[in-house]
């Protein structure tokens, strides 16, 4: 079984190239994903995969920054930077931290604590 930390970066590429299926693969069947600042919470592999294709049709230049990662031996706390264009042209970037648990090399929880409610401002 690979180590928390490469499971962390393989998911991250995942979410940085949008690649669904990458993603979908390093989940637990009964991933939840719950997204605390935006009042998302997702149960499910099925309905967290759909709910993450959403995220990208809405968001398709979404990136990610590792800024820290902590790991133990079952789960990692990851704090990261985002950046993404509006869907009115305004560049943004917020941070945020992902607690993440694994079992047997899979993603059980996403559970995610973010400043998207209030992002800064790159370019107009």
């Amino acid at each position: 079984m690979a180590d928390i930390a490469e499971l962390v970066d393989c998911y991250n590429d995942a979410w940085n190239a949008q690649d669904l299926d990458a993603v979908a693969a390093l989940h637990a069947d009964e991933i939840v994903f719950h997204n605390h600042t935006a009042g998302e919470r997702v149960e499910g592999a099925a309905a967290v995969r759909a709910h993450i294709e959403n995220i990208f049709e809405r968001w398709p230049d979404l990136r990610f920054r590792g800024r820290a990662l902590r790991c133990a031996d079952d789960f990692a706390v990851s704090e990261w930077t985002a950046t993404a264009t509006a869907p009115d042209g305004r560049r943004l970037e917020w941070d945020g931290v992902d607690v993440l648990p694994f079992r047997n090399g899979l993603l059980t929880r996403k559970d995610v604590y973010s400043s998207s409610h209030a992002p800064r401002v790159l370019a107009e």
